[in-house]
């Protein structure tokens, strides 16, 4: 299967949901007027988009269709494709990781799939050729490090860790320490999941970065938060939350082939001009896929 195929398949529940609500919508009016308008930005609303990013997606839609005088069904949806891909468009979608080592810290709360998703991207950096390492810095729970190996394993990457209950920011210096040893190109640290209303979490992750900027001052450094595409709407207070205690630089949206609430990408990108720089649309290694805009769009509508 394709790039794009793979893609299309791992969206198919958000793409049935989006087009049966838009061609209900066109099948409904004979011409693009006000009424047609208001009810396509009602399916915009209920499709997960989130009110504000709707009704300017609507409002840049209309001011297109009177000034292009568009009246063909397919000009407007390619319209609404591309005013949707601009939202998304907010910033680079790249992993920047140029420097040798450079770091990705990956954070999110419990159950979104931060571990899978980690296993899954350092196999893709492992398939460019670089040496990841991985630092197991979630230890307030066993089974999160034995999960952690499994996937590192599958990516050939090698894992730090320790003891149950140690201080995370000491798995995370010994880390960089093994990262710089041998030489290798990328470090991944995985964090525990953290609620925005646990603080002594959050200081552990502020602790965690201070020791990343001062031993790894000169790296490239990522942060990447995970969502779980699942959640729809309540994935953008939990990327609003993170921003306060982070600088997220790029967002992991997961379990997006499970779920019709695809829509809410286009919101959270919208109301934190955070990029996503990977979906995840299924369960095998190899599928967690490079996010690119206009393919994510088309691949809904």
């Amino acid at each position: 299967m394709g790039f794009f195929d793979k893609l299309k398949s791992g969206l198919n529940k958000t793409r049935e949901s989006f087009n049966e609500k838009i061609n209900q919508v066109f099948s409904n009016f004979r011409k693009v007027d006000e009424d047609f308008l208001d009810e396509l930005e009602e399916i915009l609303i209920m499709s997960d988009i989130g009110m504000d990013t709707s009704v300017k997606i609507i409002n840049n839609l209309r001011e297109r269709i009177k000034k292009e005088k568009i009246e063909d069904e397919e000009e407007v949806k390619q319209v609404l494709r591309e005013e949707m891909s601009k939202i998304l468009e907010v910033s680079d979608t790249k992993l920047h990781l140029n420097t040798k080592p450079s770091v990705i810290l990956v954070v999110g709360v419990n159950g979104v799939g931060k571990t899978t998703s980690i296993g899954k991207i350092a196999n893709r950096l492992a398939k460019e050729g670089k040496k990841v390492i991985v630092a197991a810095a979630d230890t307030f729970r066993a089974a999160a490090v034995e999960q952690l190996e499994i996937w590192a394993n599958r990516a050939g990457a090698e894992v730090v860790k320790r003891e149950e209950g140690v201080d995370p920011a000491s798995v995370v210096f010994e880390a960089i320490r093994k990262t710089k040893e041998s030489n290798a190109d990328v470090l991944i640290v995985d964090t525990a999941g953290r609620l925005h209303n646990k603080k002594y979490l959050m200081d552990e992750l502020n602790k965690i970065q201070k020791v990343i900027n001062k031993e790894m001052s000169d790296a490239d450094q990522e942060v990447l938060l995970v969502i779980d595409g699942t959640t729809g709407q309540n994935a953008i207070s939990q990327v609003k939350a993170f921003k306060e205690e982070a600088d997220i630089t790029g967002l992991v949206l997961t379990k997006l082939d499970g779920t019709a609430k695809g829509g809410v990408v286009i919101g959270i990108v919208e109301e934190n001009q955070i990029p996503v720089k990977f979906i995840g649309v299924g369960e095998q290694i190899d599928d967690m896929q490079e996010f690119v805009a206009e393919d994510f769009v088309k691949a809904i509508i």
